[in-house]
This record gives C-alpha cells, structure tokens and sequence, in this order.
C-alpha cells in the first residue's frame, strides 16, 4: 500500500512538473509575442501616387474632381502605385486620395508615404518539400527599426549569443555558378570559420544568386539538427520580394512553405537552409534594396558591442569582415563603403568567382597603393567594365574612378585566389584579414584566436618572432585556455615558454575546477556526497576535492589536499587572495603569493625554503591539473596532459582507477547509461596507455622496469604502480610478465631457484645441513629488489662491516665500483623521473651496478636470507600446522579417557584438519602477496589459535557439548587471475588476505 503511494505521489509530483514546465513554456511565448507587438512594426503605403507612367491621367482627374475622371474598375486594377501595388491593395485608414495632401508631390516616398503599424507576420518557417523538414524563425519588421532591438530580438527573445565574428556575404542577385574547385573551397572554409569561430553569417536570405550559395554550403553540413544549432546563419530579405509573403501572415504562427513559384515571377523563394530571416518592409513591393540599409546598420551596431572573455575581461568589439562572392556593379560601391566606414571593415574578394569580383581582384594586383593604375592597363581595366556590365563609356569611366578609390584602402581589401600565396582556405582568408586590421594589442588578438578557437592563425600571425609579452599576459590566455578546453592553445603556449610551475596557484586551480564551461561533469554528484544540502551554485574548495579523490581511489590513499599542512597553506592562501579580490587587485596574486606560504615540505609541495619568494607551491603542476582533467570529464586534456611531466606510467594508473571509480559512482546514482559507459571507456583508454607504457618499457630493459614498479610515488600517497594497477582492478597489467616474475622474484627473496622449489625448501627446514647447497643471490641483486627502510639500513651497516674488515688495497681497488651503489642506495627514497629518463639517464639504477664484480653472501646471511624468505615462511607454518593438528588428532582420537562427545570432536578437529589443509592448498596456488602475510606472524596466530580450540574441546567439563571456542580468526583470500601460466610455471594470481580480528 505504501509503495502504491510513493508511485502516485512520484506519478503526481512528475505531472505537476510537467506541467509547470508546459506553463512556463506558454508563458514564455506569450511575453515574446507582447514583446514583439509592442516593438516590432512594419509599413504599410497609406497614400496611392501613380507610377510616372500613369501619374499624369491621375493628376488630371485631381484637377477636375474624382467625378469628372472616374476609374473604372479595370483600370485601377491595372493602375500601379510607386510602391509597386495596384490601387486595390493600399491600406488608406479613411483617408480619401483628394484629401490628402501629399497627391501634388513629385515620387513616392518609403518615409512621407507609408504608415507605421504593428507586425503581423512572425513565428516559425517550416520548409516543405525536402527529404526532412527544415524551421526558422521569421519575422516582419520595418526598415526604420532600431538596430538595438534587432540584436534584443535576436539574443533575448530568439536565444542567440552574440556573435564574436560576422561574416557578411555579398555578391549577386541573379543565379551563378562557381568553378567546381572554389566551389568545394568555399563551402569548406566558410563552414569552418562559422564552426570554429561562433560566427553569424549574414546573407540576403533568397534563394537566388549568392544567398544560394551560402544556402548550398550550408545544407552539406546542416543535415543534422544539432549541427544546424551550432550555425546561425541569419538572412535579411525584403518583405516585397518574396514568394508567397502572404501566407507568412499571422502572429506567433507555424506557417508551412513551399519552395515552388511560377517560371514568370518576379519574386524570389526564401532559402531552406538558413536558421533565422528578417524580411525587411518599406512599403514596396517587387523591388530590392530595401534590406540594405537597415543591414549596415545592424552591422555597424553589433561591431560596437565588447565581446566578453570567460573571466569578465572585455576586449575588442565585435569584428565584422565582408566576402564578396561574384556581384554586379554594385558590389563595386558596396566595398567601397566598407573600406572608408569609420571603422573600416575589411573585405575579402574570392577571385575567379565571376564579374565584380574578378574585376576588384584585377584591380587589387595592377594598381599601385595610391590607387593609380597604368593608362594601357586602365583603358584595359574600362572596356572589361563595359563589356561586363554592359555599360556606356561614361559608366564605365564613374565606376572605374570608384575602383580606384578602393584602391586607396587596398591594404584593406584581401584576395583569395585557388593555389597561391601562403593562404590555402577562405576561413585563413577571412581571420588573417580581420588581424591586419584590427589596431589592438597581441594580446587582444591572442584573446580573439582563443575565442575564435584558430590555432593555427594565433601560431602563424600572433606568436612571429621578436613577439613582446607583458607580464602575466600568457598566463591569463593559459587560464583560459584551460577553462575553454583548448587543448590546442595549451600546447602552443607551453611551447612558447610558459612556467606552469609559477602558473599553477590555490586559487587558479579552485577557479579551474569551479568553471561552469566544458563539457559536462558529475562532479557536483562527487561533492555532494559529504556535502549535504549543498545548493547547485555550490563553489569546490581543493578540500572537497581531496575528500573525493580519497573516496575514489579507495584503501589508503590519501589526497594532498586533505592533510594539515595543505590546509594551513591553504587558508593563508585564500584569506590572502580574498583581501587582493576585494581591493579589486587580483591578478597580483600570479607573483606576490610567495610570501604567504608555509616553509614546511609536503609531498607534491615546492619547499619554499629552499626556493625564491615568487615560487609557486605546486611541484607538479601536471599532475594537479591531470587529476582536474579527469575528474571534470575532459578526456582529450587529460590525454595531453598525461604526456606532460613526470610519473606517466603512475599518472595512467591514477586516471584509469578515478574514471572507474566514477562510472561506478554514477551508476549507482542512477545516472544516463551514456555517461557511465562513457567513463568506462576513458578508464580502459588509460589502462590502455598504461600497459602499453609497461610493456615497451620491458623490451627496453627489464631489470629497471621491476624496478619502477615497486619505486614509492611520493606524489601520489606513496604509492607504487603495482599497488595502483591493484587498486585499479587492472588484470591485464597485473598479468604482464613483468609483474608477474616481480612477484616471483619477490615470493622467493634471498634463494635463487628455478626447479624443485617446494622440495628444495621442505629439504632445508626438515635437513638444515642442506641449506648450503640452495643457491642465493648476490648482494647487488639483493639491494636491487624491493626493501623497506628497515632492510635498507641494514644492508648499508653489512657493507660498512664488511667494507672496514677489508685490506686497503682491495678496498682503494673497490672504490670506484662501489660508487653506482652507494647512489642506489642513497636515492631509494628518493623521488623518480618518468619511464624513458629511468633508462637514460644517471640515477637510483645505474647500469654500472651490474658491470662490477658480483659479491656473494657470507653464511650467516645465508641462513638469515633462508629463513626470512616468504616461501620459507610460509611452508615453515604449514609444515608445523599440519604436523601438529594430525599428532593431536591421533593423541585424541586413541586415547582411553573418551569424553561423551569424542565423536563430535574428532569430527570437529577433522574438520580443522581439512580447512588448514585447503587454506594452505589455496595460498599455494596465489602465493603473489604471501611476503605481508609472513611477516606479520598471522601464520603463527592460526597455529595458536587451533592449538587452543583443540584443548578447550578436550578438557574435562560437566557440559558434554564442551566449551564454546574463544578464539575466531576469519581469514579471507580473494583470488583474482586469468588462469595463465608464465614461462616459469608460476600461477598468474593476486591474492588478497585480510585479517579481520582475533578474539
């Protein structure tokens, strides 16, 4: 009954949802549609004033009246307006056309003649006809409307960002058609400069002449809704020249259209293929160039508009380029006024497209900087004019001098021609162009690179040789970098010399993880797990953050962010940074922060004792910053950043256990399957990299990767790549040969034996006499494997005592070999460099240790290395176990003095007997960890502890069931292998044991 109440309650709570979601979503309409009928208008020609064609029957029939000239029916319907109507179609409001004042007047007029109304057509597009149905937003405004509520239109009731480029096309009205080659070249630069760069793309939105173009380059790409998204393509019509205009009528309307008009019309078809239209009206009807003027100023007002950078910094305006595609003679003027608008915009011409742009590019490579051109050039220059235009001579000469004076502003005007020049793409046409111009810092045009995300045009025209940079310049674009997730720019600014080392601070690296662009995360779901109630604009501290690496990695793993000294420096730190915030002054922490730290060493902290005041605290700032990559879900970051610094066999390991550690989390909080396979498969990349990293490492040389594996990673909780392949569950690195003759080497420690281990050993316990004839070890091998700090003092008081028992001759002789191991020795606890400088360079395992003359053990630490062997162990307390519970077992069972439940007991200690017996069975075949297991005497605690069961069941008590046992020892042995055998014959296995308590 109750879970039938959760379900209606559940059921309950999701439809009021629902429908909370579908109120607000109406209501959302609803303010759109007032706010667009309260702002938005359109025109309507009030007054009729004949075409000049007709004006003169008109103005007779106002002389004499409107009853001494009627008009017959037919004739008005054949009567055309200077807006291009007929007389039946005007809008008069009660106003008689006698009446009016304005009849007597010359030419109609858009701003004298028309009135301002409310919009009637605005909502969505849908077009019909295709293989899928593609929807815009469209709307019907007047041509005096004020740019800033098109661009509030445009980002506050349409959902739009503002732009951080416009690419403004241009070229002719008519059909075209484009060479193949720059027809591929254009689709494909133009598309990847509106991708990478957030661009909006303006176009006149028909689908005739250039806008079809555009409309073609689109559709290759746009098949895709999500896609399409991404793009803003925006077209700006006039209201009087599109097809079907009428059936756009309606407010906040879902109107279907049909690409198909009439061969004979006049009227052109909308494109299918742009995202948004502002269908521009001044009253006319049939005639372009009502658009253009209310285009330039949408332009000019959106270049006024500061593109903000992530942080809050504003930078440069909103730059505007122009293309120009084909074109007809009034392309010419077009760019003219590009060139000479204050600020100029610079335009890109696409040679071979056809008429105007042909004739600019022309112009451009002849003419000199001050605009003049060779007389037999010029004369050339006229009849290519006439000849393509059609013109007269006198023209051809007007729009030749207004040629010319684009030539005056010719460092403005760049052509793209197919295979020449260092510029291959129109996208590098058009960003290049907009750089020249710009009168700003590098470090604007940086900022820009970034915010385009161009790589290539910040490495080929921001970071030139002899490039100045001010302080703390690269590493604001580092920060941002970061942020945006611009792997690219990472890298590039790593190459030109940035300290990551002094980049990396506390309060950058809480900023980066609190960062709300990116991809999306759980880490909210991580913190929020010890943060209870936390609100969703909840900002991380590094100790939320040390709490989630703990509980993700498991076991013993403790986070540098969690301990007392970090938090110490920690605090100071962020009090420091805070007073610097409110004083409005917080890029000075980038140097002055030095001063605040504490003096004591922490793991994975810069001791700044030691180091310059402006020293920043993180020694390896790579892996602070790998461990922010994975846990925000960065994966390709996180790949880059794993190639960087130390440690990357360890680094991979890390990752690959934090991502399975995360799938695991999000399962369990009922998350999208995507999102748990999706970390899945970042976990296996990584143990990927990290078993490819181990393998090539072997092949390299073998002894020294034995060594890397059980080397304590100071940084990561000391740690070793063997116990994070552990932790990581990571079979496949376990199961590496490698690993798996480490293991061995080290359940045999001191005893070097490859057949008859077990019968070699039992000989050595049961015939001591016999232990001579084993063989070990030399010492060198011996300082070569894994020791503890205990073992490693010792074997130096061995080689000091036997150093000093030697002649002086010998030990002169042996002093340059002795040299190698000492070095060993003295960086065993030392921290390590990455897997490739382990095997070059000079270090904790130098070669020269190999190449003197081995030593081998005296006899005393033959027996001591014997008997303190695992493997000596653990047959040494399975021999004795075995041996004693069967003398006990047959003591008992043949005694005379048979207690009532002698049975029961002799069933019981059978049973003991069985158990140790499969215990002992069970540890033989996964004898991997067994070293702990010995040392800490659990072996003698079951001995004990059986021995004691057996004497409380057999002494004499008036109970006949006996007494309960005192005693309980649980032992627990997880065997996790692949049931592979090496070239040795040793099992492949991982045995877990843990002692859980002893009464």
């Amino acid at each position: 009954m109750e879970s039938t109440r959760e379900i209606v309650s559940i059921g309950m709570r999701t439809t009021t949802s629902t429908d909370s979601f579908i109120v607000s979503n109406r209501d959302g309409k609803d303010a759109q549609k007032s706010w667009i009928e309260k702002n938005i208008t359109k025109k309507e020609c009030a007054h009729f004033l004949p075409s000049s064609k007709d004006s003169e029957r008109w103005r007779k029939r106002h002389a004499f009246g409107t009853d001494d000239i009627p008009v017959t029916p037919g004739h008005a319907a054949f009567t055309r307006c200077g807006c291009g109507r007929v007389y039946t179609r005007h809008f008069f409001l009660g106003v008689r056309d006698s009446e009016s004042p304005l009849m007597n007047e010359g030419h109609w007029s858009s701003t004298r003649h028309t009135l301002s109304m409310k919009t009637d057509a605005f909502g969505m597009v849908e077009f019909q006809g295709g293989p899928q149905t593609d929807k815009a937003q469209y709307i019907r405004l007047s041509i005096d409307t004020r740019p800033e509520l098109i661009q509030q239109l445009l980002t506050q009731q349409w959902g739009l960002e503002l732009p951080k480029l416009v690419i403004s096309i241009h070229g002719g009205i008519a059909n075209f058609e484009l060479q193949p080659k720059l027809k591929r070249m254009f689709r494909k630069g133009l598309l990847k400069a509106a991708k990478t760069t957030g661009a909006w793309i303006l176009t006149g939105g028909t689908n005739t002449g250039v806008s079809r173009q555009v409309g073609q380059a689109l559709g290759d790409r746009l098949s895709i809704s999500k896609i399409k998204k991404k793009m803003v393509s925006i077209g700006i019509a006039p209201w009087g020249m599109i097809e079907h205009r009428d059936d756009l009528v309606g407010r906040d309307v879902v109107r279907p259209y049909y690409s198909i008009k009439s061969p004979k019309s006049k009227y052109a078809l909308l494109n299918s293929k742009h995202s948004y239209f502002l269908l521009v009206d001044n009253g006319t009807v049939g005639k372009f160039g009502a658009e253009v003027l209310l285009r330039k100023k949408l332009e000019k007002y959106i270049s006024q508009q500061k593109i903000h950078s992530r942080s809050g910094d504003v930078s440069c305006g909103v730059p505007i380029v122009c293309v120009i595609l084909e074109g007809g003679p009034n392309m010419i003027r077009t760019v003219l006024e590009y060139v000479t608008d204050t600020p100029p915009v610079p335009v890109v011409v696409c040679d071979g497209s056809g008429r105007a742009a042909d004739i600019i590019a022309f112009a451009h490579k002849f003419a000199a900087d001050d605009g003049s051109m060779l007389s037999s050039l010029s004369e050339q220059l006229v009849i290519i004019i006439e000849k393509t235009f059609h013109y007269g001579h006198e023209q051809a000469q007007r729009l030749y001098s207004e040629l010319m004076q684009c030539m005056k502003k010719k460092g403005l005007i760049t052509i793209f021609r197919m295979g020449e020049g260092s510029i291959q793409d129109i996208d590098q046409a058009i960003l290049t162009a907009l750089l020249k111009i710009l009168k700003t810092s590098a470090v604007d045009q940086l900022n820009l690179a970034l915010t385009w995300n161009r790589v290539d045009i910040a490495r080929s025209e921001i970071f030139v040789y002899g490039q100045e940079w001010p302080d703390g310049a690269l590493d604001r674009a580092m920060m941002e970098a970061l942020a945006s997730d611009r792997v690219d720019f990472v890298k590039l600014l790593l190459e030109n010399g940035i300290n990551m080392q002094k980049f990396l601070t506390i309060p950058r690296l809480e900023e980066l993880y609190n960062v709300k662009c990116g991809p999306p995360n759980t880490l909210y779901y991580l913190v929020s797990d010890f943060k209870k109630h936390m609100p969703f604009n909840y900002q991380y501290t590094l100790i939320d953050i040390g709490l989630v690496e703990e509980s993700l990695m498991g076991g013993a793993y403790r986070s540098t962010y969690t301990r007392r000294k970090f938090r110490v420096i920690y605090n100071r730190t962020m009090k420091r940074f805070d007073k610097l915030k409110i004083s409005g002054r917080p890029n000075v922490m980038a140097n002055n922060l030095g001063s605040v730290y504490s003096t004591a060493f922490l793991p994975g902290i810069l001791d700044l004792a030691t180091g310059p005041p402006e020293s920043h605290i993180f020694l390896n700032p790579f892996h602070e910053l790998l461990s922010w990559a994975v846990l925000t879900k960065r994966q390709k970051m996180a790949l880059f950043l794993w190639q960087q610094g130390e440690e990357p066999m360890a680094k991979a390991l890390i990752a690959c256990r934090l991502y399975k550690a995360m799938a695991h989390e999000a399962a369990q909080d009922d998350l999208e399957v995507d999102i748990c396979e999706e970390l899945r498969q970042y976990s296996r990349e990584f143990g990927r990299l990290a078993l490819e990293l181990l393998d090539q490492c072997y092949k390299q040389d073998d002894d020294l990767t034995q060594q890397l594996l059980t080397y304590e990673l100071l940084n990561w909780s000391n740690q070793t790549c063997l116990s994070l392949a552990f932790a990581a569950n990571h079979r496949e690195f376990i199961a590496h040969t490698c690993c798996q003759l480490l293991l061995t080497d080290m359940w045999l420690g001191g005893l070097r034996m490859r057949k008859s281990t077990t019968l070699k050993v039992i000989s050595g316990l049961l015939i001591p006499p016999t232990i001579l004839m084993l063989e070990f070890k030399t010492r060198e091998e011996l300082q070569l494997m894994p020791q503890t700090e205990e073992e490693h003092l010792e074997l130096e008081e061995d080689s000091d005592s036997e150093a000093s028992s030697r002649d002086p001759e010998e030990e002169v002789g042996d002093e340059v070999l002795d040299s190698p191991e000492k070095d060993c020795q003295q960086a065993t606890g030392e921290h390590t460099n990455n897997a490739s400088r382990l095997l070059c360079e000079e270090g904790p395992f130098n070669r020269a240790t190999f190449e003197k003359k081995p030593t081998p053990l005296r006899l005393s630490k033959r027996i001591y290395e014997f008997y303190t062997s695992p493997i000596t162990k653990f047959w040494q307390y399975t021999v004795s176990i075995t041996v004693i519970c069967s003398l006990l077992f047959i003591l008992l069972t043949f005694s005379r003095v048979v207690h009532a439940c002698s049975l029961c007991s002799c069933l019981f200690a059978l049973f003991t007997l069985v158990r140790f017996g499969l215990l002992s069975y069970n540890v033989l075949l996964g004898s991997s960890l067994l070293p702990d297991v010995c040392t800490n005497g659990r072996f003698v605690s079951v001995f004990l502890l059986c021995v004691h069961d057996f004497l409380q069941l057999y002494r004499p008590s008036e109970n006949a069931a006996g007494s309960v046992v005192d005693g309980v020892l649980l032992l627990r042995l997880r065997v996790d292998a692949d049931g592979g055998k090496d070239e040795r014959g040793v099992g492949r296995a991982v045995v877990r044991v843990s002692h859980i308590g002893c009464g």
